[in-house]
C-alpha cells in the first residue's frame, strides 16, 4: 500500500514545467548492454537559461531512475511482447508509488511484476529509490544545520509535482532519524575505547534534564559515551548512566579520573558503581562561581585573580597553600564564601597533584569541554518551542551530541597523558601498601 500523493504524471519523458523549452526533446532512457543510454538536445540545453538547465538536469535524473527500474522489469520478464515458455514472471501493470530524489519524495506509476504462480515480485530498484533513509538523511541534515520544520519546505528545490515536505511530514521523518540516531548513540559498544577521564554534566531542556558523559581516550581522542534522563541531576539517574555504559563494555576495575561539577549527586553516582577506582576532579570554574555567589560584587575580581593564580601553580603543595591562604581571607569577608571554597578543596587539585601537565590541566580541570557540546545544543535546539515528553528530549540530544562528536579533535597535551598514568599508578600501589 503506497501513500496517497498529487496526481501522478504519466509523461515520464518530459522535465519539469519551468523548462518546457526542450522538455519535449528528452526521452525515456534505453538500456543497451551494461549501459544505459539517453539522449539530450545539447544546442537547445545550451540555448535554455540557467534555471531551466539546472531544472532538466533534476528531471534527467528522474528519468535515469525510471530508465533503471524499467530495465530491471525487462531482466526479470524480458521485453515487452516477447513470448518465452520459460519465464519465471510477467508484467502486472502499474500503480501509484513515488521516489525520494533531491529531499523530497515525487510521484511515479511503478510497473508490477508477478511470478508466473501470481505472486508479486518486489523490484529492488525501486526499493532502494524511494527508501525513507534518503529522505531521513536530508532532513538530518537540514535540520542539524538549523533548519526549522516550519521553514523546510523553503529550503528544497521543488521538482515537478514533489511532495512530503511540509512540516508534518518532516516532523515525522525526524522523529523516526532522531530515534535511530539515539539508538545508535546508546548501543554501541564501549570495549574498544581506552579510556582514562571520564566527563559528567547535565542539559536542562526545558523541564528534562539529560545527563551526559564525554570519554577522552588515551591517545587523546574524545567520544561522547552515552545520555540518560530524568527530571534532576540526582545520584539515581548518574548510577543508572554508567551502569548502562559498563554494561556497554566501559571498564570500571581500574582507575579513571572524574570531572565533576561538584554535585555531590554526581559523585555519589560515580562512587556507587566505581567505587575506590574513582578518582574525582572538582571542575575549577563551577568552583569559582560557587565561592563568588557568597561575596559583593566589590570583591569579585580580587577573589578571582587570587583564585587563578593559585590553580595556575604547577606544584601541588603551592597551589594548595595558596588556596588555604585565600580560604584566610574569605573567612574576613564571609563565612560562607570560605566553608564554600574549602569544601572539596582537596578534588580540585587532583591534576596537580598527579602532576599532570599545564595543557592537560587547562583541558581537563573543568567541565568545559562537554559544555561546548551543551552549547552547540542549545544553538541548534532554539527552534524548539514545545517539549512534549523526556523521550522527545533525549532524541533531540542524542542527534545533536553525534552531530557535535564529528568534529571533535584531540585535547591539547594529550602526548603527556602516559606521564599522567604512570603517576597515577604510583599512586595506587602506594597507597595498596600502606593499607
Amino acid at each position: 500500500t503506497f501513500p496517497k500523493g498529487p496526481p501522478v504524471s504519466k509523461k515520464y519523458s518530459n522535465p519539469p514545467s519551468q523548462s518546457k523549452t526542450f522538455g519535449d526533446s528528452l526521452s525515456t532512457p534505453t538500456v543497451s548492454g551494461d549501459h544505459l543510454q539517453l539522449s539530450l538536445p545539447i544546442a537547445e540545453i545550451l540555448a535554455a537559461g540557467r534555471e531551466n538547465l539546472e531544472a532538466a538536469i533534476g528531471q534527467i535524473g528522474l528519468l535515469v531512475m525510471h530508465g533503471l527500474i524499467q530495465d530491471e522489469v525487462t531482466q526479470l520478464v524480458g521485453g515487452r511482447h516477447e513470448r518465452s515458455e520459460d519465464r519465471s514472471a510477467y508484467r502486472w501493470g502499474q500503480e501509484r508509488g513515488f521516489i525520494t530524489f533531491a529531499g523530497q519524495k515525487l510521484p511515479l506509476e511503478r510497473p508490477r511484476v508477478r511470478s508466473v504462480d501470481g505472486k508479486e515480485v518486489p523490484l529492488e530498484r525501486y526499493g532502494l529509490f524511494q527508501s525513507d533513509c534518503r529522505l531521513e538523511d536530508s532532513v538530518v541534515g537540514r535540520v542539524l544545520s538549523r533548519v526549522s520544520m516550519r521553514d523546510y519546505e523553503g529550503t528544497v528545490d521543488e521538482l515537478s509535482d514533489g511532495y512530503g515536505i511540509k512540516k508534518s511530514s518532516v516532523s515525522r521523518h525526524w522523529k523516526s532519524a532522531s530515534s535511530k540516531e539515539l539508538e545508535k548513540l546508546m548501543q554501541r559498544s564501549l570495549d574498544d575505547l581506552d579510556l582514562f577521564c571520564i566527563m559528567i554534566d547535565g542539559i536542562h531542556l526545558d523541564q528534562h534534564t539529560i545527563i551526559a558523559a564525554l570519554g577522552f581516550a588515551t591517545d587523546g581522542t574524545k567520544h561522547m559515551l552515552g545520555l540518560w534522563q530524568g527530571a534532576t541531576e540526582n545520584s539515581t539517574v548518574t548510577t543508572a548512566l554508567l551502569t548502562d555504559l559498563r554494561d556497554r563494555g566501559l571498564r570500571t576495575d581500574q582507575h579513571t579520573i572524574f570531572v565533576l561539577d561538584g554535585s555531590k549527586a554526581l559523585s555519589k553516582g560515580v562512587v556507587d558503581v566505581f567505587g575506590e577506582h574513582a578518582v574525582i576532579q572538582r571542575c575549577q570554574q563551577h568552583k569559582r562561581e560557587n565561592v563568588l555567589s557568597y561575596l559583593p560584587k566589590s570583591v569579585h575580581g580580587i577573589v578571582r585573580q587570587k583564585l587563578k593564580v593559585a590553580w595556575g601553580l604547577t606544584c601541588y603543595h603551592e597551589a594548595k597553600k595558596s588556596l588555604l591562604r585565600t580560604v584566610e581571607y574569605l573567612e574576613a569577608i564571609s563565612h560562607s564564601a570560605a566553608n564554600s571554597l574549602r569544601e572539596g578543596l582537596e578534588e580540585t587539585l587532583t591534576l596537580h597533584r598527579l602532576k599532570a601537565s599545564p595543557g592537560l590541566r587547562r583541558v581537563l580541570s573543568t567541565t568545559n569541554s562537554i559544555e561546548s557540546c551543551f552549547s552547540r545544543s542549545r544553538d541548534l535546539l532554539r527552534n524548539v518551542k514545545r517539549w512534549k515528553n523526556e523521550d522527545m528530549a533525549a532524541r533531540w540530544a542524542g542527534a545533536v551530541f553525534l552531530e557535535a562528536e564529528k568534529k571533535f579533535r584531540k585535547i591539547r597535551g594529550f602526548r603527556e597523558i602516559p606521564l599522567l598514568l604512570s603517576v597515577l599508578r604510583e599512586e595506587v600501589e602506594a597507597q595498596s601498601s600502606v593499607a
